[in-house]
């Protein structure tokens, strides 16, 4: 099924239904993109700006770092898709199959390396967003504040959605190892994107 290059109504159609996929995944790379999106327009309306030329390189190697990540996350939709659907077709395998549990056992890993993936890129554009509302233009700053909070609700669905297959997991060692780098990632650009969205609402208060 291709998911990336059809209307915002078919996917969001699509989401909304029974279908295994598109899912919470998928949502989450979605929105990671818009939120980054943002940032990169943030930079568009500040670069040729006299008032910003000082800060017009670094803006544009912003935008170029976004552009690469609103693609990367885009792509994500189609590759949990991939992922997860192998995942909801091994759940139907009868429990007294001796196959069941390597099969499951593998599903679940593949399904919670995109979501990994996903949660590692929201936390790149968070960081982007930082600058983007630091340096960008201060008419577009409230497009960096919705960008960074929208990149941190990115980040939460996708940590779910790695949290959901490594609790299923046989493998506790692997499961907690990658429990911890979403922990760890969650306190530190959660965080963070709170501190922007603040400083930023701030402003118009």
């Amino acid at each position: 099924m291709e998911l990336i290059n059809g209307s915002v109504i078919s996917f969001t159609e699509e989401l909304a239904s029974k279908a295994a996929v598109p899912g919470g995944g998928g949502a989450s790379a979605l929105v990671g993109a818009i939120g980054i999106a943002l940032g990169d327009m943030v930079g568009e309306l500040t670069v040729g700006k006299k008032k910003y030329a000082d800060v017009e390189e670094d803006v544009k190697a912003l935008m170029v770092k976004a552009q690469e990540l609103r693609v990367k996350l885009l792509e994500c939709i189609q590759k949990d898709a991939i992922a997860f659907e192998p995942l909801s077709k091994a759940y139907g395998i009868p429990k007294d199959d001796p196959t069941r549990g390597e099969v499951m056992e593998k599903c679940l890993h593949d399904a919670a390396q995109v979501p990994f993936e996903i949660l590692c890129l929201c936390c790149e554009a968070i960081e982007l967003q930082v600058d983007f509302a630091a340096k960008g233009s201060a008419l577009a700053v409230s497009d960096a504040g919705t960008g960074v909070i929208i990149c941190k609700a990115a980040l939460q669905g996708a940590a779910i959605n790695v949290k959901v297959n490594t609790k299923s997991m046989t493998d506790r060692e692997y499961a907690a190892s990658i429990d911890k780098q979403v922990d760890e990632r969650m306190a530190k650009y959660c965080k963070m994107a709170d501190e922007v969205f603040d400083k930023v609402y701030g402003r118009f208060c």
